[in-house]
């Protein structure tokens, strides 16, 4: 019987042909399939996201987070330029127009001595945010570095902050402010500062001691430890990177509550005083005026509220965003 004609062409490409050309599919199924479908949108899939950038993701897709945002940009852009949308002088008295209502070109009205409450609303917000970031930044830098010492070396030191918070905890903070601030005689932010910084530091200290007692325990911190590296690498490199977010979270929120704080010792005479422009003197100023001239009152405590308000949710969605629970 003759054998059936096999053409040149296949010589060669028997079984050990076929079996390389299906590890070559193979292997390049296995590539695609490594690779991963591309996301929606047509975008190639790259390296997971950090927690930073994942957090960032979530936070531009939240209303909440973008309306705050906003508000507060335009807070601070008026705060330092004043002049872009208040082109008065907030000093500039005239006492025949005291309490007089809104008038074409001082749409809030005059206040007790005549003065434009428009202006001075604009400008009071740059005492209001000056106090808020410093107090909140100083507060967030002192708390976080005697927190973090003492959650990571522990022993003694641990033993002494934790004291030492709880005696500045058992201060009443309008009492301390009134004592502390009553003798000062410093017409400028920087005492106020200060006083809210003496205070505020334990709570952050807190949140940083547990968060850095919990980093440490990780296998990444003991794998770097292992391996030789020293204190400073471990909590500059590996633990304070990852432990940071919670207190980025408390010092955020926190920050609305020391702008009301501010404005609560100024309003009892204790914070800040004349001829510093802030809410909180013209809200005391206003007080005993609002049957006769509730528009003294309602501008600058409606803006103290709203920069409040503005910086609370914008902790809030912070606080969504970071926290892994929430994932």
């Amino acid at each position: 019987m003759p054998e059936p004609h096999v053409p040149k062409e296949a010589i060669g490409h028997g079984d050990g042909g076929t079996a390389a050309l299906a590890i070559g599919e193979a292997e390049s199924l296995d590539r695609a399939g490594a690779a991963g479908p591309p996301p929606p949108g047509g975008e190639p899939a790259g390296r997971p996201r950090s927690l930073w950038s994942d957090a960032w993701h979530d936070l531009r897709r939240n209303p909440v987070f973008v309306l705050s945002a906003l508000v507060i940009v335009f807070l601070v852009v008026i705060a330092i330029w004043p002049q872009l949308i208040a082109t008065g002088n907030p000093y500039r008295a005239d006492l025949a127009k005291a309490q007089h209502g809104p008038a074409p070109g001082h749409p809030f009205g005059y206040d007790l001595q005549g003065r434009d409450v428009y202006t001075r609303v604009v400008y009071g917000a740059r005492a209001s945010i000056t106090v808020g970031t410093c107090a909140t930044a100083g507060a967030a830098l002192l708390g976080s570095l005697l927190g973090g010492l003492a959650g990571f070396f522990g022993g003694w030191w641990d033993a002494l902050l934790s004291r030492l918070a709880d005696i500045f905890f058992g201060i009443p903070v309008l009492l301390g402010g009134l004592v502390f601030l009553s003798v000062v005689t410093s017409t400028t932010v920087w005492p106020v500062i200060g006083f809210i910084v003496l205070l505020g530091w334990p709570q952050i200290a807190r949140i940083a001691r547990g968060s850095v007692v919990t980093a440490k325990q990780h296998d990444y911190v003991q794998a770097a430890r292992a391996l030789g590296a020293g204190n400073g690498r471990m909590l500059l490199r590996h633990i304070a990177p990852n432990a940071v977010a919670p207190v980025i979270v408390v010092a955020t929120i926190a920050l609305g509550t020391y702008i009301s704080l501010e404005a609560t010792l100024s309003y009892l005479g204790a914070g800040l005083k004349p001829p510093t422009v802030s809410w909180g003197i013209d809200i005391s100023a206003a007080s005993t005026h609002i049957r006769n001239a509730p528009h003294m009152l309602l501008w600058p405590a409606g803006a103290l509220s709203l920069t409040v308000l503005a910086f609370i949710m914008l902790g809030d969605a912070v606080r969504d965003a970071l926290d892994p629970k929430l994932r």
